[in-house]
């Protein structure tokens, strides 16, 4: 077994995709709509679905706003550099809403960006050990 991928419920669909192609750098794997169902799917990723879990960006038409709830957290990437990364991202037009340092209690460098539709994803600076 794996994980295949990660469903968000977005508001404005090429926004979104915007976000996670041109602000985070993922690629549309693939995008494709139900109209019997009033709904369009985009898989966004780092990789082919083959190779490990992607995003799963799901418009369901005509509603263009979601309540997030509390008990969703966050997606994580791993990058090289957590400061580069969000001066990259902030510099693309995306959200910082906390700055690359060290997590509380721990010594890991974070940061964590927001999606258009206020989904959070943190940038983990990689280990090197």
């Amino acid at each position: 077994m794996r994980i295949l991928h990660t469903m968000l419920r977005v508001g404005d669909l090429d926004r979104s995709i915007a976000f996670y192609t041109e602000v985070l750098g993922m690629r549309l794997l693939r995008r494709h709509d139900y109209p019997d169902g009033k709904f369009t799917l985009a898989f966004v990723g780092y990789q082919d679905e083959k190779d490990g879990a992607v995003l799963e960006l799901t418009y369901n038409w005509g509603v263009d706003k979601y309540e997030l709830g509390t008990a969703y957290g966050h997606i994580a990437l791993e990058v090289p550099d957590a400061k580069k990364a969000c001066d990259e991202i902030r510099a693309r037009g995306g959200k910082v809403v906390r700055e690359a340092g060290p997590m509380k209690h721990g010594t890991t460098v974070i940061a964590f960006v927001e999606d258009p539709d206020g989904y959070k994803v943190e940038l983990i600076e990689r280990h090197t050990f």
